[in-house]
């Protein structure tokens, strides 16, 4: 029985220290990334200006929801700006937006404006807005995911299929 309990308790102890170790080298990572949210914000006001912006240079908006809490919504601003192609596309058919959602600042009333409300997403998520503010997609992005990056191909497609034609 004594040994029962000690194999129990070893197996317990490994698996603490292996979610430990996996909780540091999240925190590690997090470190090694921008943050591009800013809760101190005026999103409404920013929002409506690159709307602004959009029409004049004939644009689409997308908007990353997210915060500098959400490894994912990091990694996702870090492989966007690390990857040449997808950079270069963004650049040349969008106005990108980090709207954030945080303890800080939730923008709740932004988030009323253009996510329904019974719609309930995992962060990062896209909203992509036409030149005149409309919604013309809401896309959650794990079906971006390849590992602890994204499928170029994925991100890619989405990125294309709703930039102005």
């Amino acid at each position: 029985m004594k040994k029962v309990i000690g194999i129990i308790m070893l197996c317990l102890v490994c698996f603490s220290v292996q979610k430990a170790a996996a909780q540091v080298n999240s925190i590690v990572e997090k470190d090694t990334l921008n943050y591009p949210y800013h809760p101190e914000a005026n999103a409404e006001e920013d929002l409506q200006k690159l709307i602004a912006k959009a029409g004049q240079e004939s644009k689409h908006i997308v908007i990353q929801a997210g915060g500098n809490w959400c490894i994912w919504c990091l990694r996702f601003n870090d492989y966007i700006h690390k990857t040449p192609e997808i950079n270069q596309y963004l650049q040349d058919n969008y106005l990108y937006y980090h709207l954030n959602y945080s303890k800080e600042n939730k923008n709740e009333d932004v988030f009323k404006k253009y996510v329904p409300d019974s719609l309930k997403l995992g962060y990062p998520f896209f909203i992509v807005l036409d030149s005149n503010g409309k919604v013309l997609k809401i896309q959650e992005s794990g079906g971006f995911e390849d590992g602890k990056s994204y499928d170029k191909a994925k991100v890619m497609q989405f990125f294309t299929t709703w930039a102005k034609k």
